[in-house]
């Protein structure tokens, strides 16, 4: 079976000019580190810190960076890299871990901290004042998370920032353009962290920054086109983000080629259905082949009785893979199935980075065993989601599409704790559709009296419905119904959250609307639980 991206030309042609490669190490936020060079405009990957030397040097990188990790760089067994590496007469950026290694290898001494530094901590700037630190104050603020230290640069490099527990916060070979910085400039949490990157991304690596959505569109369109010619592209449309922007981008390439199956397993949010079918569909902006196929009551079927949060999770994405099956079989044979591959989805699923965890309910893997086609694509593979969302206003998406919450693919089936019934369904579209809809009214309101986003406007915001009963009173008399919990976090990746700090009035009108409209519900919960140690979703 062949995969096949839409970057194939591209990179050969310009990205190749462009790139910096991440090399992970284990950190927890190799994602975000790549994220944030392409926010400089400039494409980056992230490769395992196992990668072969040759090989870096095949794609010939304007920069690399090494990530953080959770291991300390001098013990025997630890994850390393050979000197060569800091010797190709490319810039290279140690973060954390990365930071350590590379005085390690290099002749420092790196050893156990006498003073552990974690979170928000003032650094002094000493150097690298018109090259790494360009713009950046004499003190600053970082986040540290380290119980290693460098205690002795190696030779050749300069301390260009400490702190008052870390003697070298950072240390630069300027002459060969090497930096180790201890701390993250990646999270938001560093305040000049954007800064640093960019001087480092932009600046010492000599980079023009010509990573732009419109470009990749552009490109993207061209490359399907030509790879599909006069073929044939199913897609199964589930109407998320990444689904449906793939869907418009096919459909600026190959119109009626292109046969959408859109199954409505009936555990969407409230309408939702409808507004894909209303953007895909006949009358709709795109001119392709949609199916829609109304499976509500065959998954509830399927779904009784079960309670187990991963049980109804498997179930949920094979009896998926068994509607789009069937509807496929009824479609007859194609020449290409298109899935809604990002570039976070391959990380996760070990083909990019060294922090691999494996999801269930997965795009990278669970491909239908008996659905007729020749190849794959993805063209959205190398895109991160707040490029994925970008991509779709380029192609026309209406922003209530584009900017959906993350929503999980087994959907409400496991926002709804224990058994899934129809009228538990109704119940959460119904309690959700009202909290989201206060929440955003009271977002706007701020945002129109004060000129900026609400400081508490959360990053995700839905309602789950707990399997839990009690007795309530509502008029003269007694209930014995539902409780609902809402949750709302503050995330910077997604890999950690704080509950947001919802005003109480908002939760209190949120209380009301839903005890008083929603049948078979007398109490409603706020989760304050961060992540971790819970999860996000609420399963």
């Amino acid at each position: 079976m062949i995969l096949w991206n839409s970057y194939e030309k591209q990179e050969e042609d310009t990205l190749e000019k462009e790139k910096i490669i991440v090399l992970d190490f284990g950190g927890q936020y190799n994602q975000l580190v790549a994220r944030r060079v392409r926010e400089c405009n400039v494409y980056c990957e992230i490769y395992s810190y196992r990668t072969d030397i040759e090989k870096i040097k095949e794609m010939n990188p304007k920069g690399i960076i090494l990530t953080g990790g959770p291991n300390s760089c001098y013990e025997a067994d630890s994850p390393t890299y050979s000197k060569e590496l800091f010797e190709l007469g490319i810039p290279v950026l140690g973060l954390c871990y990365g930071a350590q290694l590379m005085q390690h290898v290099l002749g420092g001494k790196v050893e156990k901290a006498p003073v552990r530094e974690y979170g928000k901590t003032e650094t002094f700037i000493d150097g690298a004042k018109d090259t790494l630190f360009a713009g950046v104050e004499d003190s600053t603020v970082v986040w540290m998370s380290h119980f290693d230290y460098i205690s002795k640069p190696a030779p050749g490099f300069d301390i260009i920032a400490h702190t008052v527990d870390c003697p070298v916060a950072a240390a630069a070979n300027e002459e060969k353009k090497l930096y180790a910085i201890q701390f993250h400039p990646e999270v938001l949490h560093t305040v000049r962290g954007k800064e640093i990157l960019f001087n480092f991304v932009r600046n010492i690596c000599q980079t023009e920054g010509s990573w732009r959505m419109d470009s990749f569109v552009e490109n993207a369109i061209a490359e399907v086109r030509e790879k599909v010619g006069d073929g044939k592209v199913l897609l199964a449309l589930s109407g998320g983000v990444d689904s449906s922007v793939l869907a418009a981008l096919l459909a600026k390439a190959i119109g009626k080629q292109l046969t959408c199956v859109f199954v409505d397993h009936g555990l969407l949010r409230k309408n939702e259905g409808d507004e894909v079918e209303g953007v895909f569909g006949k009358g709709g902006a795109f001119d392709i082949n949609f199916v829609r196929v109304n499976a509500q009551e065959r998954y509830y079927a399927k779904l009784k009785g079960v309670t187990e949060p991963e049980a109804k999770r498997k179930l949920i994405g094979e009896e998926f893979i068994r509607v789009f099956e069937e509807e496929a079989k009824k479609i007859g044979a194609v020449d290409f199935l298109a899935q809604g591959t990002i570039y976070p989805d391959v990380v996760e699923s070990g083909l990019g980075g060294e922090s691999a965890v494996i999801k269930s309910h997965h795009n990278v893997g669970g491909l239908p065993d008996y659905v007729d086609f020749k190849e794959i694509i993805e063209p959205l593979r190398n895109l991160f989601k707040d490029e994925v969302r970008k991509a779709g206003l380029e192609l026309g998406l209406p922003e209530y599409l584009v900017y959906r919450q993350p929503f999980p693919g087994p959907g409400l089936g496991i926002r709804i704790i224990g058994e899934v019934t129809a009228e538990k369904v109704r119940i959460v579209q119904d309690a959700d559709y009202i909290y989201r809809e206060e929440v955003d009214k009271a977002a706007a309101e701020y945002k129109k009296e004060h000129g900026v986003e609400a400081p508490w406007m959360p990053n995700q915001y839905f309602a789950a419905l707990t399997n839990m009963r009690s007795v309530g009173v509502m008029g003269d008399e007694r209930t014995y119904d539902y409780a609902v919990a809402v949750r709302a976090v503050r995330t910077i990746d997604f890999m950690t959250a704080e509950a947001a700090e919802i005003p109480f009035e908002v939760l209190q009108t949120v209380m009301s609307r839903v005890i008083n409209e929603v049948r078979g519900v007398n109490r409603v919960f706020y989760d304050l639980t961060s992540k971790p140690p819970g999860t996000i979703e609420f399963e």
